[in-house]
């Protein structure tokens, strides 16, 4: 019988894996469509070409995919290697919003399947999403190619006097002076009559290797990070050893892309050009805010920006690349401007935050040193894996000679890297003072492991092994803890009866044997209306069949009722030979 029910929890539910794996990456697809097309066309980009191929391509990057824009624009001036646009840079805002997407979807059928998740199940659900994910961006690799066309008579250079090749041109009181086209630039007048083909196209190979990637990094990032979400049963010390701190550092980014938009919201009230400000924050504000924290952070970037590309950086990150050699860093910023200064201080805030979240999702085990000390390792290691992820996520990367997906980039570029060795370092020293003065700062207030989850402190039970302190679902036989203290003026059973409230003089006299008195001198049970002198409770409340009476295991020991009385003797007889 065990050995089948522990055959059948080992099954799994492929109707249901498929089934929430085609939820997730549907609503995670539709999700990133819609914030793409909606910041393409707040920025105006789709009065340049076709919105939907643009949408596709722009999707295709949020999700690590590449995009290769190329084409003829010979008529520019742009020949051989110089027609070329290379472009590396993740619009945050759409991974951002399908990765919630992806992972509210993916984690909600992890809390379908109980309390302990088999690892066969969880290895299903995960390929299942994963799989159907780099499918799904196999057909917007397909459909993420576009051709725009520049017409130059659309220019409406023809207008011009001599444009149109022919006729003369007539001056007031000086008569036909005659065709002046050849007055014209050259160039001017090769851009009348050219039209050049730009277009860009998604790689398809790059495209499904970095979905398959970023799809499972997501996948991984939101198991560590939802504390409530089952695991198998080998994994029970993640709950209490990872998922604090990472839930903690993730909730912290996440606030700070929040902060990004309220910026971005106080910048375009009362702007010229609202719409461009909206759409721009709306595909990269998390770009902006991750950046800035790693900065902020003290990791030292490498880079350098020329051409109109410029005017997208953030002053005075622009002045500071413009023809310059110099690291970016907070101290050489800070010399153009010394507000950014202020980054350092909300970077170092957010990093504080994040410690005393730790602190208070950790279960206390120990003193307030041992505490600390755990809380400052766990965050110290996870921070130093984020900082430089932030660093990677953040890298640009444009050499643009094109005008593709709306953004005139002719001879343009801008490169920017963070210094991944520095910031693995850099993230372990500040989440580790980070995590000891949170914790420091929790044990004060009497916060610490006040938002532990059930699973982290081993209340729930997790495959039948350890004691169960709390179970999932508050019952007869496992109550739940109580929402506020006990009150008698809301709870009846905790009342006293009316005679007892009366003075002990004008109480009702019961006679009572000092038998029938409880020893603690309580004469009231649990409930207020069963009041003494009663009979004296058994001695024992056990009673099992070998108790019974008249069984050798029940003389001697007092168990169960007494024996029945022996019956009446019978009556004598009369003497034989009468009546």
């Amino acid at each position: 019988m065990s050995a089948s029910g522990n055959v059948e929890s080992t099954k799994v539910p492929w109707v249901d894996v498929l089934l929430s794996a085609v939820a997730a990456v549907s609503w995670a697809l539709i999700g990133m469509a819609g914030t793409a097309a909606l910041g393409l066309h707040l920025l105006e980009a789709d009065a340049a070409g076709s919105l939907g191929p643009m949408t596709a391509a722009a999707v295709a990057l949020g999700a690590g995919g590449s995009v290769t824009p190329s084409g003829d624009v010979s008529a520019f001036g742009l020949r051989g290697a110089e027609a070329t646009t290379a472009i590396e840079i993740t619009p945050l805002g759409v991974s951002l919003v399908g990765a919630l997407l992806l992972s509210w979807f993916f984690l909600r059928s992890l809390r379908a399947a109980g309390v302990v998740i088999a690892p066969a199940e969880l290895l299903a659900r995960a390929g299942a999403v994963v799989a159907l994910f780099v499918a799904m961006l196999g057909g917007l690799a397909w459909a993420g190619h576009d051709v725009i066309t520049f017409d130059g008579s659309a220019l409406g250079l023809d207008d011009l006097p001599g444009g149109g090749g022919g006729g003369g041109v007539e001056i007031p009181g000086l008569g036909d002076v005659g065709d002046i086209g050849g007055l014209l630039p050259e160039q001017i007048g090769d851009l009348i009559d050219a039209e050049a083909a730009v277009g860009f196209t998604v790689d398809t190979a790059p495209t499904l290797l970095g979905g398959a990637c970023w799809s499972a990094g997501i996948l991984l990032i939101a198991l560590l990070a939802s504390r409530r979400t089952p695991l198998p049963a080998g994994w029970a010390a993640l709950h209490r050893v990872v998922r604090p701190a990472v839930s903690a550092l993730v909730g912290v980014l996440l606030m700070a892309v929040l902060a990004g938009f309220a910026a971005a919201l106080y910048a375009l009230i009362g702007d010229d050009n609202p719409k461009r400000i909206a759409g721009a924050a709306l595909l990269g504000a998390p770009n902006g805010v991750w950046l800035g924290i790693p900065i902020g952070l003290f990791v030292p970037w490498d880079g350098e920006a020329s051409g109109p590309l410029t005017r997208f950086l953030p002053d005075p990150l622009d002045d500071l690349l413009v023809d310059s050699d110099r690291a970016v860093t907070l101290g050489r910023l800070a010399e153009l401007d010394g507000r950014v200064w202020l980054l350092g201080v909300a970077a170092a805030m957010a990093m504080l935050l994040a410690g005393v979240l730790t602190a208070v999702r950790t279960p206390v085990e120990s003193g307030t040193l041992g505490f600390a000390g755990r809380c400052a390792l766990r965050l110290g290691i996870v921070t130093a894996l984020a900082l430089p992820l932030l660093a990677w996520l953040t890298e640009v990367s444009v050499d643009a000679s094109l005008a593709v997906l709306g953004v005139d980039a002719f001879d343009a570029g801008i490169e920017l890297h963070g210094r991944l060795g520095m910031a693995l370092p850099l993230g372990a020293l500040w989440g580790a003072g980070a995590g000891a003065a949170g914790a420091l700062l929790a044990r004060a207030t009497g916060a610490a492991g006040q938002r532990a989850a059930p699973l982290a402190l081993g209340d729930v039970a997790v495959g039948g092994a350890g004691p169960v302190r709390q179970a999932v679902g508050a019952g007869p036989y496992a109550p739940g803890s109580s929402y506020r203290p006990p009150d008698p003026d809301t709870n009846p059973y905790l009342r006293m009866p009316r005679e007892l409230r009366q003075p002990e003089d004008a109480r009702p006299q019961v006679p009572s044997s000092s038998d029938d008195r409880d020893p603690s001198g309580d004469d009231v049970y649990g409930a207020p209306t069963v009041v003494r002198p009663m009979g004296p409770p058994p001695r024992s409340s056990r009673w099992s069949p070998r108790g019974r009476p008249g069984s050798r295991s029940s003389e001697g020991r007092g168990e169960g009722p007494p024996p029945p009385p022996p019956p009446p003797p019978a009556p004598p007889r009369g003497p034989k030979g009468r009546g």
